[in-house]
């Protein structure tokens, strides 16, 4: 049986007591604070010796004595966390009662807190305004750029690697202006404001030796103020809403059909040893003549349809759905950011029935190479009177406020049956019109066969999250299995740490238009991209210069092959250069579903290198039908021991890496693989590294070469060994 003190045996480890929450004052209460020990005596008569008319007598305070204050000043210097012994021991010295000194101790820690607090917003305001100094100086600078041989303009390539970024910066900020204002003049009828333009091409940083390529892009992790207003734009009027009914009734009914229907709407198809189903156009159109309007030019039909019994029941099915948080959440491979923009309603009798939302979401394949998809829909929740829910999508392009359609849903989502013992069946529709041109050609094959995002897709990735969920929830854990975590408090902590981690990574390894991807070039699709990102202020991730590389390629194994791989800790020093070789131990382990597969692991690596040794590393491994991911990140002991325990794990910093495996399209049974689309995989590699811990550091190129060096090595490497043992 696993224990949560598991690593007391091979490491010395300072005591984690238990901290009492407290709660935050006012800083006009801070001096108040260091006199009263916090102990409140409330009189009230209470039953029925209560008397209505008798006023509740007024909080006393017990002042403590200047000694009494200096010894306990002198003890938190020491030692601001005391425990239950300690407490005692300073209360009989200084005759108080315990709780006198507990509460005090808690006040002082709230004002050194609001104190520190203090401290650091003045100097985070003094950052700023030095970061905005600079700023303003690079664009003088870029404004008055000289070449120091000629006297004439400066060359890209004479400039510095920030004021490259910024003159991108500033082309994307000029596109976002010009389109909004193109928007705003539609809805305000104001003329059109145009600014002077540079290149929206990939420009080449450093003169055509170095070979670095800048894509243009927003922020990651998040839009900018741009994509904020483009946001308020997109909000339906009082005039449209009920336009917006009446669509979302209208796709109801559509979806329930399309879910229901045979031949000759779905007709079926063998390829490859699989059968599946193909939507007829031509009947399509005449069963549903209305719809959303004809097809755009340039855009091409993508439906699917797919059944599956899921274990979950189908009020928490619905939840997750309508709710925008938990949808993003369980799909976090497929939907690489998502917002409810308005809520029309939320439903009658206390349920999602009748629920109506407008949403923007982003769908995503995990690969720079694959262009994500944008939508601008209605999602429509319904109760049908033979128990059966739906939740229907579809697009509103006629109030999108964008000139170009590049895709929509035509409706879209799945009918859920109740099921005994808590199950439910799943009838997942997928109907979208789209211009797949950019896709790159090695993941033309995937998403042509509906892997990439059709229907199997959406209920594979549910199927596995519903066992995640379930595995959560278990209580009959088997306390024999060597490494196996049975505290129930310290499975749901390590889970939801091992979930921040997952959603980490798919939102920062896709193509999302929120990412700024710089190209190394080299020769074709397995082409290392580049960004980084300053964190700051946020407790789940270490503060300093994020510098993420990804990069993609195609491999001549079966995918199950590449998974088992790299989830497996005894093949792990044949790629993992950072563990140097060391041995990998599986430390802990939680099961994640029927598939050995699916689970969280916690590894620790014994490396030769005393900097390194006993490092821990946290890995979930999940796999289905449509993909598989093999994500890690180095942990530190002392915080994996409080998450072990039950605590808090949403202050332990992570920087996830890890692999996405994707067949190369639709499954193969037998026969060789000899080219893309025959059987191999396709694997994307994406690395997190902090290079400096000071946010305010500057990015150097020989941080990025590193990185770069870095990410080739392992992919050689993966290469090399996967290819050896499939031969």
């Amino acid at each position: 049986m696993f224990q949560p003190n598991m690593f007391e045996s091979h490491h010395h480890l300072l005591d984690m007591h238990h901290k009492t929450p407290e709660s935050e004052m006012g800083k006009n209460r801070d001096e108040e604070l260091e006199s009263k020990s916090g102990t409140e005596n409330m009189e009230a008569p209470s039953g029925d010796d209560q008397d209505p008319n008798q006023r509740p007598k007024k909080k006393r305070y017990h002042r403590h004595t200047q000694h009494q204050i200096q010894e306990m000043e002198s003890f938190f210097k020491e030692c601001p966390h005391p425990d239950d012994k300690q407490r005692k021991e300073l209360s009989r010295e200084l005759g108080l009662e315990p709780l006198q000194v507990k509460f005090w101790f808690q006040n002082k820690r709230t004002q050194m807190k609001a104190q520190h607090e203090r401290h650091e917003n003045s100097s985070l305001r003094g950052e700023n305004e030095k970061l905005r100094a600079e700023n303003i100086r690079y664009k003088e600078a870029l404004s008055s750029a000289t070449c120091p041989h000629c006297g004439g303009p400066a060359s890209i390539g004479e400039m510095s690697f920030d004021e490259q970024h910024l003159r991108i910066d500033n082309a994307r900020l000029r596109d976002e202006i010009d389109r909004i204002s193109g928007i705003a003049a539609k809805y305000v009828g104001k003329p059109m404001v145009s600014y002077p333009h540079t290149s929206s091409r990939s420009l080449d940083l450093y003169g055509p030796q170095s070979g670095l390529v800048v894509g243009l892009g927003g922020d990651m992790y998040g839009a900018g103020a741009a994509g904020d207003l483009l946001r308020s734009v997109s909000l339906p009027t009082e005039a449209d809403k009920p336009m917006i009914v009446e669509l979302a009734v209208a796709a109801m009914e559509e979806l329930v059909r399309m879910a229901q229907a045979g031949q000759p709407l779905w007709i079926p198809t063998s390829d490859n040893s699989s059968t599946h189903e193909v939507l007829c156009e031509d009947e399509y159109l005449r069963t549903f003549p209305r719809g959303i309007g004809p097809k755009p030019l340039g855009l091409k039909s993508e439906a699917s349809r797919e059944t599956a019994v899921v274990i979950m029941n189908h009020i928490s099915l619905v939840e997750i759905l309508m709710d925008v948080n938990q949808w993003s959440s369980v799909f976090s491979g497929i939907v690489s950011r998502a917002m409810t923009l308005d809520v029309l309603s939320t439903g009658v009798a206390g349920n999602y029935n009748g629920a109506l939302q407008v949403m923007t979401a982003e769908f995503q394949v995990p690969s720079p190479l694959v262009p994500t998809r944008e939508n601008y829909f209605v999602r429509y929740c319904k109760h049908h009177p033979d128990g059966t829910w739906a939740v229907v999508d579809v697009s509103l392009d006629n109030l999108r406020p964008t000139p170009i359609t590049r895709n929509r849903r035509r409706p879209s989502g799945c009918l859920i049956q109740e099921l005994p013992n808590g199950y439910s069946k799943v009838i997942w529709v997928e109907h979208v019109e789209v211009d797949d041109r950019a896709v790159h050609n090695i993941y033309r094959p995937l998403v042509n066969s509906g892997l990439g995002f059709g229907a199997k897709r959406w209920v594979a990735t549910l199927d596995r999250q519903c066992e995640r969920l379930a595995s959560a929830l278990a209580s009959n854990i088997p306390a024999g299995d060597v490494c196996v975590i049975t505290s129930p408090e310290g499975r749901k902590s390590m889970l939801k740490l091992a979930e921040r981690m997952v959603m980490s990574f798919c939102a920062g390894v896709g193509a999302s238009t929120t990412h700024t991807w710089t190209t190394l070039s080299g020769s074709g699709a397995d082409d290392v991209r580049v960004m980084t990102r300053k964190s700051m202020d946020d407790p789940g991730r270490p503060p300093g210069i994020v510098l993420s590389a990804a990069t993609s390629f195609w491999i001549p194994v079966p995918p199950k092959r590449v998974f088992d791989f790299l989830r497996d800790e005894n093949s792990r020093s044949e790629w993992d250069i950072l563990s140097n070789g060391g041995l990998v131990q599986e430390m802990a382990h939680i099961a994640n579903g029927r598939d050995p597969g699916n689970c969280v692991s916690l590894l620790r690596v014994n490396s030769a290198n005393s900097s390194q040794s006993n490092m821990l590393i946290l890995q979930e491994s999940c796999t289905d039908a449509t993909g598989s991911y093999v994500i890690y990140a180095p942990v530190d002991i002392v915080a994996m021991n409080v998450v072990l325990s039950g605590g808090d794990p949403d202050y332990v910093a992570l920087l996830p890496s890890g692999f996405a495996i994707l067949p190369d399209g639709a499954v193969h049974n037998g026969g060789g693989i000899l080219d893309v689309g025959s059987g191999g995989s396709l694997l994307t590699v994406a690395f997190q590294i902090l290079v400096d811990s000071a946010p305010s550091a500057k990015l150097s190129l020989g941080s990025v070469a590193t990185v770069n060096s870095l990410i080739k090595c392992t992919v050689e490497r993966i290469k090399a060994a996967v290819s050896c043992e499939d031969t």
